[in-house]
């Protein structure tokens, strides 16, 4: 039985502290004036996200990325960010591009699913520039559920007995009710989250429409939250139906106004992920050279994400994807 096994010492490096003391000092002080929030994603990127910082995404897969603003820590060419990744494949993408990264917690990140491997985000794994360490989907997503209850560890029974705890920062612990051993899994206090919504008024009271995953644990455990939104609606729109807000306003910083902000990803009910454009990015990321060209014409040499829109194929393609969306509104 699990509980009389030899306990494993994890060799994974622990890269967010799990104090939860000193992440309740900078949440108490942070303000929760309800006052306009509404900011560019260059005036985001550039207030909120230093070198440094760890940073974690909103979504799940390729649906509901926060793509405008990884593309601007791209194009400012952010240096040495730490990375939370929880079900990440297109977004990983982008940020292995940049070569922003030296850290990143793994559940999920070079895979992009029925796409294949991202080759790019394989070469930089397996070149040992970036430290990792492994956790699973539901592991990495309790530690933010720790993280959001404002306690330094969560106990699960998961990925005991696997290489994962191994290759992990978690520890074997004895519950104090059964004797049974179980794994404690450390809070993770991202600096900086970034997410996109479906709508948010100028505070930051926003909405996800479907499944939004580990996005309101994940914004709670965040010292500083980044929104983008499809929509800036009123507020009398979250009055109405408060029982629909998936973030209120004080957990928020900055509220950045993206229609199609996610593309090439999916948005659900607005429009679907462009699979012609994913797959130039893989295939562009299988010679290093012409994938330099690829960024510099997509990210470097457009001024934001709207000439990146424009670069991708503009208004005409922008149109045929939202038509093809199978959730689109009527």
């Amino acid at each position: 039985m699990l509980e009389n096994q030899k306990a494993v010492e994890p060799i994974g490096e622990l890269f967010q502290s799990p104090d939860v003391e000193a992440a309740r000092e900078f949440f108490r002080e942070k303000s929760r004036v309800m006052i306009d929030k509404r900011a560019t994603v260059q005036e985001a990127v550039a207030r909120f996200i230093h070198d440094g910082d760890y940073i974690a995404t909103g979504g799940f897969g390729s649906v509901r990325i926060p793509t405008a603003v990884l593309h601007e820590i791209v194009r400012r060419r952010k240096r040495n960010l730490g990375f939370a990744g929880h079900s990440t494949t297109h977004d990983f993408q982008i940020l292995a591009a940049g070569g922003v990264l030296d850290r990143c917690d793994i559940a999920y990140i070079v895979g992009l699913e029925l796409r294949g491997l991202s080759p790019n985000g394989r070469r930089l794994i397996e070149s040992g520039a970036v430290r990792t360490t492994e956790w699973s989907n539901a592991s990495l997503a309790w530690r933010i559920k720790a993280a959001a209850m404002g306690i330094p560890f969560l106990p699960a029974r998961v990925l005991l007995g696997t290489d994962t705890e191994r290759f992990s920062a978690a520890k074997e612990i004895t519950c104090p009710f059964t004797g049974q051993k179980l794994l404690a899994l450390p809070a993770l206090f991202p600096d900086v989250a970034i997410i996109h919504v479906h709508q948010a008024d100028i505070y930051g009271n926003a909405q996800i429409e479907g499944v939004s995953i580990i996005d309101y644990d994940l914004a709670k455990a965040s010292r500083r939250l980044i929104l983008t939104t499809e929509r800036i609606v009123d507020t009398d729109t979250f009055r109405k139906r408060p029982g629909q807000t998936s973030i209120p306003y004080w957990l928020v910083d900055a509220v950045c106004h993206v229609p199609y902000g996610s593309y090439p990803a999916e948005m659900p009910y607005e429009y679907t992920s462009d699979e012609e454009h994913l797959s130039a990015w893989i295939e562009a990321e299988k010679d290093p050279a012409a994938f330099e060209a690829f960024l510099e014409q997509m990210i470097y040499s457009t001024r934001n994400f709207d000439e990146y829109l424009q670069a991708s194929g503009g208004s005409e393609r922008l149109a045929r994807l939202r038509e093809l969306e199978p959730l689109k509104r009527e």
